[in-house]
């Protein structure tokens, strides 16, 4: 691997209370529970990737847009993506309001807990994408392994969050959520785009056999399933690789390997 070739990122893990000990095939067994493991990404791509493992319900939450997460948290926005690897059964995620409802309305809802009852939750399975702008007040059930790539910003505000012993967030939230329905499951375009938008581009890269890789954007590769060599360098399912800007190498899975490739959109 040349210092212009692919690098592989670093993971880091992180223990949450509503994390899993069962992260395999991706990872080896937990003692700890472990609710996400992140990907810091490189300088010029602010894009992150995590992977999230859940025994318990998220908190129902929403994220900031971009002017109004620089005028109060001096951050981006939270624009993110799931691709669900993983849903026992009856798991689900909570996106959006089954109907409109007020700011008032989410504010007793959240406080009263009734919040629950007015999303619109979700069955889920393995191989759906979902996209989460910011304002969507959403919610992750257990039972799950998933795949989001996002914005790069860690700004959260919680509505509810079923009696932990945690800050909420209602002010704020209230001035930036959505208060009507999301659209559901996203639906792949020809191409294989899971998701366009202005902060990322992400699609599903199947290989089967030996390739000479090649893309001129710099790039994540997201390695889902599969295992092999990369430029040289042995690749498995749970990593994610840095691609620079205009690398070419060879791509050789031992088998049939699954990627989620995402990139900043060009300029217009």
């Amino acid at each position: 691997m040349t210092a212009s070739g692919p690098k592989r990122l670093e993971p880091s893990l992180h223990a949450k209370i509503w994390g899993s000990t069962e992260l395999e095939p991706w990872y080896p067994r937990s003692q700890d529970l472990i609710g996400e493991v992140w990907f810091p990404p490189p300088a010029d791509l602010p894009i992150l990737v995590k992977f999230l493992f859940t025994s318990a319900r998220l908190s129902v939450q929403v994220h900031p847009e971009d002017d109004y997460a620089r005028r109060h948290e001096n951050s981006a926005g939270k624009t993110e993506m799931w691709y669900i690897l993983r849903a026992g059964p009856g798991a689900e995620i909570a996106l959006g309001f089954r109907e409109l409802i007020t700011r008032e309305r989410l504010r007793e809802a959240s406080l009263s807990g009734e919040i629950e009852e007015l999303l619109r939750w979700i069955p889920v399975k393995a191989g759906e994408t979902y996209f989460t702008p910011a304002g969507t007040v959403h919610a992750i059930g257990p039972d799950l392994a998933l795949c989001e790539i996002q914005q790069l910003s860690d700004v959260t505000y919680r509505l509810y969050d079923y009696g932990r012993p945690r800050p909420l967030h209602l002010d704020k939230a209230a001035e930036v959520a959505n208060l009507g329905p999301h659209p559901g499951v996203s639906v792949p375009e020809p191409d294989g785009v899971l998701v366009r938008c202005p902060y990322f581009v992400t699609e599903s890269l199947r290989v089967e056999r030996e390739v000479a890789y090649e893309l001129h954007a710099a790039h994540l590769l997201v390695c889902l399933k599969g295992c092999g060599t990369l430029a040289g360098e042995p690749f498995r399912a749970g990593q994610v690789w840095h691609v620079p800007q205009s690398a070419s190498f060879d791509l050789k899975p031992d088998a049939p390997a699954h990627f989620l490739r995402t990139s900043i959109p060009p300029a217009a």
